[in-house]
């Protein structure tokens, strides 16, 4: 298992990830795609608009959550400064893979603000590159760091789609 950084270094190493990888993946690549340039949705704009924007609000918002849960845990969502400890709270409790979600959601809401097919095609792309990455290394990586504790926990919460209602608490007997 990872050795546990100091909660400084956690929050450090978490940031410097959040504007290395999100930073690019949901930022610099979607500004070079569209150049941020609002599209003109006429009189469809008072609807589309507001939509994009809370899908945007909402993927920083589970991101940002998501990415400090990882410093609380005094460790960085980067592979190469894991935390020691499996991290299933937050909104680890609805889905195993909230940050990629979140990521996803922010390029898509951008899509929809400037009106971009471009950005849909570099969603898709991402998110077959996030699922192949997710079945070809972090969870071969998480099974064996974590065994059971992961293998439970993957048979408990679903990868992709967020349930809409934590687990049920399990009792003493089982």
């Amino acid at each position: 298992m990872a050795q546990s950084a100091s909660p400084a270094r956690a929050w450090i190493g978490t940031i410097a990830f959040l504007f290395l990888a999100p930073g690019v993946v949901a930022g610099l690549i979607p500004w070079l795609i569209s150049d941020w340039r609002w599209f003109d949705w006429g009189g469809a704009a008072w609807v589309v608009v507001p939509i994009a924007w809370i899908a945007i609000a909402v993927g920083v918002a589970f991101l940002l959550h998501a990415f400090a849960l990882f410093a609380l845990h005094r460790g960085t969502p980067a592979p190469v400064a894991p935390t020691e400890t499996l991290v299933v709270t937050g909104v680890y409790h609805f889905v195993r893979n909230p940050m990629y979600l979140a990521v996803l959601t922010i390029i898509l809401g951008q899509a929809l603000l400037f009106g971009s097919w471009w950005l849909v095609l570099y969603a898709a792309t991402v998110l077959a590159a996030v699922v192949a990455f997710v079945k070809g290394y972090e969870e071969p990586t998480l099974i064996s760091t974590y065994g059971e504790q992961y293998l439970d926990y993957r048979r408990n919460v679903p990868g992709w789609w967020p349930r809409l209602r934590p687990p049920a608490p399990k009792s003493e007997h089982g």
